[in-house]
């Protein structure tokens, strides 16, 4: 199983403000839930709480707090380990790591990829995407849009 980190990141690494994003791209908000629309994608809770129509067929909430959902296609994990366990017994090729900035961190060390939307600007927020030792990481393709550009990334180890 791939776990792929998938998060747009403005120039001062801001990725989101409270409940919003701090830019409007709608395009790129559209490929990315095109990418990941039939996967499985593992959230934060209060990430996921933010979605009218949370993005993935299924979703993994990494959660503290334990909890029930109503929806079969959401389901509680307690922890990092939890929820790379269930993604493996569900037998998901994918697993996509969608925010927020605790998640990302946490996830960090599983990584096998990570698509960055780098958009164009500084922005004020709340949130962050992780710093991380690009001496570690390989920029493997740059594909520039209107707006932004998705950055791909795969740890040096893949790269011997």
């Amino acid at each position: 199983m791939d776990v792929i980190a998938v998060a747009a990141v403005s120039e001062n690494g801001v990725i989101g403000d409270g409940p919003t994003l701090p830019w409007s791209l709608p395009e790129e908000v559209r490929r990315y839930r095109e990418r990941v629309a039939d996967d499985l994608v593992l959230i934060g809770r209060r990430t996921f709480e933010m979605f009218d129509d949370p993005p993935g067929a299924t979703q993994l909430v990494l959660s503290r707090s334990d909890r029930e959902y109503e929806n079969p296609d959401v389901t509680h994990a307690g922890s990092v380990d939890a929820a790379l366990e269930i993604a493996r017994e569900r037998g998901a090729p994918v697993l996509y790591v969608l925010g927020g900035g605790s998640i990302y961190e946490a996830l960090l060390p599983h990584y096998d990829r990570m698509l960055l939307s780098r958009i164009e600007g500084e922005y004020e927020g709340d949130a962050h995407f992780p710093e991380f030792d690009r001496d570690d990481w390989v920029l493997v393709s740059e594909t520039q849009f209107d707006g932004y550009v998705l950055e791909e990334w795969e740890p040096r180890s893949n790269h011997r």
